[in-house]
């Protein structure tokens, strides 16, 4: 997941003055919090591989997201969070499926979520699936 993140992070610009790096990553703004999607297997148990269309279908219906960053609202409410926020930068979580603004940068999905969006954190994520 990091070497995607830096991939789509910047892309060199260059300017009459100086180079400068232009963000492509949205910055999540008020209770907004900026989710990446793991990368789907991309073949079954067996070994046998997945057609294009289901490793999508996998990814754009994932219940798993990696938080990247949290807006500067994200969990401030502490009427809403009593005993704080669900969860952290770094954290994987789970959500709904397809919740969110989705969006693409550089062919990969990301997600702007609502921080009351945020169900579970887990750990290790590689075992949970959708059912």
């Amino acid at each position: 997941m990091t070497e995607a993140l830096a991939e789509v992070q910047s892309v060199g610009v260059e300017t009459n003055a100086e180079p400068r790096a232009a963000h492509q990553m949205p910055e999540p703004k008020g209770y907004k919090i900026l989710i990446g999607l793991p990368e789907p297997e991309k073949s079954s148990k067996g070994g046998i591989l997945k057609a294009e269309e289901t490793v999508k279908a996998e990814e754009v219906g994932s219940i798993i997201g990696f938080v990247i960053k949290l807006g500067p609202d994200a969990y401030a409410d502490t009427k809403r969070f009593p005993n704080g926020a669900y969860c952290a930068e770094g954290d994987f979580v789970i959500m709904r499926s397809y919740s969110g603004t989705r969006f693409t940068v550089h062919g990969k999905e990301f997600r702007l979520i609502n921080d009351d969006s945020v169900e579970a954190v887990v750990e290790d994520p590689r075992g949970v699936l959708k059912i």
